[in-house]
């Protein structure tokens, strides 16, 4: 198979405007003629969705959740970049496109990076048009925060709220087009099979989670924007629902995976409590603006504190080891996630943990020197010249309270910890995937017609994403960049007429799906799915998480492929077919799961080189930082299915050819 990435010809800051303008088009009286199916209706999907129907092509949308309120783009927390240059501070296009390269470690795809920041800015007044609430300045302007990876202010946001408030402004531009008849909404259904009629997706089968029931849908076109895959590590900061499956069928079905080994793992996560844990709790990247990540600088420190001896407000400021601070002067607390996972990781292995867990893992992010100086900020603006401490203090905690109060809040109700007196505990969690279907410029996947968007695909982040880049990536597919690709290729279907349900496609595909779940059901196992998700998740987090080696790969290969045969002899999953069966759907979920897994782990072996979020403990300098091959890795590594021994699948090479920017040695110090 030969990759063609259909990227254009021309000056990087040319290609996307002379490429649209070159682009077929559907006249509008054409449109109602076409269908298109959308699955997943995160930001993503419902813009996409939206965007469709206000073009007015026929839309199906579906989602397993019972509303596109509930999809897990919710639950982004931090902002949203782009590049406006609001604040005066020296960002431009070019430098949103060049620190987006920079921080996925030169892994990413140059053209799709620099479309992306193109329209980053028509994001922001799109969102502004629908009454997003974003931040604003006293005088009325919007407001700006700073995130990991960058030294300008660009990340737009609403309180702690940003993925919330940008998902409610897509769900009024969904909600307007099933008013009109345009989209037609199918909650509570999940896609299990695409359906290809010579050779062109032309359909899904979906399965109503109320009834059971297998239904068949046809379209001209589908789009995939399901989300992430973080799900395989059992505990992540994703959703419970979130899955691969939708991005997994398609795959088995001639679609490429590319670089499954890429997994962000995010540094503020409130820490792992204990075994029975079902998922983690992400605390937002924006609170890195303003805490300070520190450790104590002796260990019996934190034996005390671990021990429960000691406080962290008894530790001196100069027994405080503010490490990120300390190895990366320039950006300091404001690091990528990955390097800032990297370090925390390292401190805990050594010793320095503060955290009472099973594995001692913890560190600190303290607003106290915020909280100083903040309070004496507002003190002089009210003309106080000379305020008193507890003065100081009150004002503060007040200014922090304005800017991450439901942040802190939600803190204080999961560890009953008040994070304004006492530092948060944080520790690394598996959060983001970078992997997902290979696309081409057009983001359409290797099957005609079968378009990937957000983060199901693989295009934009490279080996890392930057903080506040994955509301910007989803939107900006949806809204800006699906309408024209998807309409250049649905230019060649005003003719076709309607597609059939009742063909022999369709019936293997149906027969597909019928066969796992019947044998799901008739198994004669005896442990729960759960089970085995916690065992899966177990050999992926300690042999395919933040630290990688050639030893650990290998036997996660292997372990995987023999918890996979288990999982299928042993698996016990009760009740019916034709009902709601929340164990089947996990079944379903994780079967898929295991076999992802696995090729996770062969990815990550064959890369030797440790890039982003991709960390071989055998390719590291001196000083614990990553060492890059860009002469034999620099390439998308996108994977082909072979039939169901995932260690035969075949590894495709897109090599990344850098025009426009210089690589470099990513340094933040």
């Amino acid at each position: 198979m030969k990759l063609d990435s259909k990227i254009p010809e021309g000056y990087i800051s040319e290609k996307w405007t002379k490429y649209k303008d070159h682009l077929k088009l559907v006249a509008p009286n054409n449109r109602p003629k076409i269908d298109i199916i959308v699955v997943g209706t995160g930001l993503a999907g419902a813009s996409a969705a939206a965007s469709f129907g206000e073009m007015g092509y026929n839309v199906k949308a579906f989602c397993f959740q019972d509303s596109p309120r509930r999809a897990h783009s919710i639950a982004a927390q931090g902002g949203i970049n782009a590049a406006k240059n609001y604040q005066n501070d020296g960002d431009s296009i070019y430098r949103l496109f060049y620190d987006t390269i920079k921080g996925g470690d030169y892994r990413a795809r140059e053209a799709n990076v620099h479309r992306l920041a193109e329209v980053s800015g028509n994001i922001i007044d799109q969102c502004v048009a629908q009454g997003v609430p974003f931040a604003r300045e006293y005088g009325g302007l919007l407001d700006n925060r700073s995130f990991g990876g960058t030294q300008v202010q660009r990340t737009f946001y609403a309180a702690g709220q940003t993925g919330q408030q940008l998902l409610l402004g897509a769900y009024s531009a969904l909600s307007r087009q099933i008013g009109l008849g345009r989209v037609q909404m199918f909650n509570r259904h999940e896609m299990l099979d695409i359906v290809k009629v010579d050779g062109k997706a032309r359909g899904i089968i979906a399965r109503n989670l109320i009834t059971g029931e297998l239904e068949r849908h046809s379209a001209h076109a589908v789009i995939i924007a399901s989300g992430g895959y973080g799900n395989v590590y059992f505990l992540s900061t994703n959703a419970m629902g979130s899955n691969v499956t939708a991005s997994w069928k398609i795959h088995k079905q001639g679609a490429l995976f590319a670089n499954p080994c890429y997994v962000q793992i995010h540094p503020t996560c409130i820490p792992v409590h204990g075994t029975n844990q079902s998922k983690l709790t992400l605390m937002s990247e924006s609170l890195r603006n303003s805490g300070r990540i520190w450790v104590p600088k002796k260990k019996e420190d934190a034996e005390a504190i671990r021990a429960g001896k000691l406080k962290p407000t008894q530790i001196a400021e100069e027994d405080r080891d503010y490490y990120l601070e300390r190895r990366y002067p320039a950006f300091g607390n404001l690091v990528p996630r990955d390097v800032a996972s990297r370090a925390a990781k390292e401190r805990c292995d050594a010793g320095y943990g503060i955290e009472a867990n099973d594995t001692n893992e913890g560190v600190y992010l303290d607003f106290s020197t915020e909280i100083q100086n903040k309070g004496k900020q507002a003190a002089y603006a009210q003309g106080n010249h000379n305020p008193s401490k507890e003065e100081i203090t009150r004002l503060g905690k007040a200014w922090l309270e304005e800017k991450y109060g439901n942040l802190f809040t939600m803190y204080q109700k999961i560890t009953d910890e008040n994070p304004y007196e006492t530092p948060m505990k944080i520790y690394p969690a598996v959060h983001y995937t970078m992997g997902g279907v290979w696309v081409d410029y057009d983001l359409q996947s290797t099957i005609p017609g079968c378009f990937v968007a957000g983060e199901a695909n693989f295009s934009d982040h490279g080996a890392n994403r930057l903080g506040a880049s994955a509301l910007m990536q989803g939107l900006a597919d949806g809204y800006f960049v699906l309408p024209y690709t998807v309409s250049n290729y649905l230019a060649d279907d005003i003719r076709t007429g309607k597609i059939p349900t009742n063909s022999a496609e369709f019936d293997e595909a149906e027969k597909r799906v019928k066969d796992q779940i019947n044998k799901f059901l008739s198994n004669n196992g005896s442990k729960s799915v759960d089970y085995f998700h916690k065992k899966l998740g177990n050999i992926m987090w300690n042999k395919v998480g933040m630290g990688r080696n050639e030893k650990g790969l290998t036997e996660a290969i292997s372990e995987i492929a023999a918890l996979r045969e288990e999982f299928h002899r042993d698996v016990f999953v009760p009740g019916s077919a034709d009902e709601l069966n929340p164990e089947l759907e996990k079944a379903l979920r994780v079967a898929d799961f295991m076999e992802l897994g696995q090729l996770m782990a062969m990815d990550g072996l064959q890369r030797n080189e440790s890039c982003g979020g991709h960390f071989r403990e055998e390719y590291q300098d001196s000083e614990g930082e990553t060492l890059r091959d860009d002469e034999n890795f620099s390439f998308v590594s996108a994977w082909e299915y072979k039939g169901d021994d995932i260690s035969k699948e075949e590894l495709h090479k897109e090599h990344l050819k850098y025009e426009f920017i210089k690589i470099a040695a990513r340094n933040y110090k």
